[in-house]
């Protein structure tokens, strides 16, 4: 395991579940949440980041909590764009919790400081988009100082960003007594989990498209996985570095000597490697798309123009043996390009497997969570679904996160 995890995995965190009711009641609380859902023509897509967060929301109403919520929503770039303000979540929110949510146009500012001064016990504000100012990403002090201002404690409840030093994040720690909320911990516990039980045999499943958002995970699971199966446009670079032709698939080209750096660190680290022995193959990706099975052991070759774009059935039938034997099991990243239905079913059936595993079973990433909703997969027979696909990655990488570490760093309460 690599020495940032020892910081991952140090348990001195400040949390709201284990403060005491008098030290909650009726105080001024700031709480970062990640509201950024989709949003098509004002309407909310998808609530169950909002729903995420309710949890921890009437946890703080309950204590009699004010309540201001910081939150971002898409990539505005520091300006204001107006298809992402927060109104629609405001709407939202309030319809959830049955209380009025005061929505204000700004996170800085007279208006605001005034407002926060003013609020009163039960209430709750939530200010503009965070990232409408290039001081958020940058993580600028005086921001996050202003963000503060009037506050007595903060609390953590964003797990989707605290892979980010922001000020709305990490910044304002520096400022108040702060702590992770309930979403965060539930979180984190799950995460910890994996390395500290290690039950094994342990599992990672990862697939999606490229090798450079999950080679840490994959590098630093060599020492803790006893199988690591690997799918989706991934796979499509191991195969060209071990000299397979994969045609018009994506591919990375110039990570063919990072995927056989994986595979001979595999071998001396005893973890079995496991990439698909047969797979879909087309030369159109279309909803009628005609397609073959191509059995790479075989010695066939793919044709000019096809393209790789799931795994086969004999590859399922050996994932899903090693998913069903297995005490944990990990899972960020489709099999294939599971949006379209000649090349879904590798990624659904391996997640019938693994909602069929009841031992402990791991989800993250949008792609996997996408999957689980679109094959109408039943979400309690996984033992974690985690809200941060980026956060979760960097995670299991080994990584410090800065959202979370800075939690046991600055002012005692």
């Amino acid at each position: 395991m690599s020495p940032e995890n020892s910081v991952v995995l140090d348990d001195a965190y400040r949390r709201l579940s284990n403060q005491p009711h008098n030290l909650l009641k009726e105080k001024k609380t700031l709480i970062r949440v990640d509201f950024n859902v989709p949003i098509t023509n004002g309407k909310i897509d998808d609530d169950s980041r909002i729903k995420g967060a309710l949890p921890t929301i009437k946890y703080l109403l309950e204590h009699n909590c004010s309540i201001v919520i910081l939150s971002h929503l898409g990539r505005p770039k520091g300006k204001i764009v107006e298809e992402l303000r927060l109104n629609a979540v405001a709407e939202r929110l309030q319809e959830l919790l049955q209380i009025t949510v005061t929505k204000l146009d700004a996170c800085i500012g007279k208006n605001v400081q005034e407002a926060k001064k003013n609020i009163q016990p039960g209430e709750i504000l939530l200010l503009e988009n965070t990232r409408f100012y290039s001081e958020e990403t940058h993580n600028i002090a005086a921001f996050a100082r202003e963000l503060s201002e009037d506050m007595d404690f903060f609390v953590q409840d964003a797990f989707g960003c605290v892979h980010r030093a922001h000020a709305s994040v990490e910044g304002v720690t520096h400022f108040l007594p702060s702590m992770m909320g309930l979403l965060v911990e539930k979180e984190f516990e799950a995460l910890k989990g994996v390395f500290v039980n290690k039950k094994k045999p342990l599992t990672l499943l990862i697939g999606g498209a490229k090798i450079d958002t999950k080679i840490g995970v994959i590098r630093n699971f060599l020492s803790i996985a006893d199988t690591i199966l690997i799918g989706g446009g991934l796979a499509n670079t191991f195969f060209h570095a071990k000299g397979y032709d994969v045609k018009d698939s994506l591919v990375e080209l110039d990570k063919a000597k990072v995927a056989l750096g994986i595979l001979q660190d595999a071998g001396e680290e005893a973890c079995q490697i496991m990439l698909p022995r047969d797979f879909v193959v087309s030369k159109e990706i279309s909803e009628t798309a005609e397609t073959r099975i191509l059995d790479r052991k075989s010695g066939e070759q793919m044709e000019d123009g096809e393209k790789i774009l799931d795994i086969g059935p004999e590859t399922i039938k050996r994932f899903s043996n090693i998913i069903a034997n297995s005490q944990t099991v990990i899972w960020n990243g489709p099999a294939g390009l599971f949006e379209f239905t000649p090349f879904a079913n590798g990624t659904k059936e391996l997640g019938k497997a693994i909602a069929n595993n009841t031992n402990l079973t791991i989800v993250g990433g949008g792609d996997s969570v996408d999957a689980i909703h679109r094959f109408e997969l039943d979400q309690s027979k996984f033992s974690h679904i985690s809200t941060g696909g980026g956060a979760m990655l960097e995670f299991l990488e080994g990584k410090m996160l800065p959202g979370i570490s800075a939690l046991k760093k600055h002012q005692e309460l």
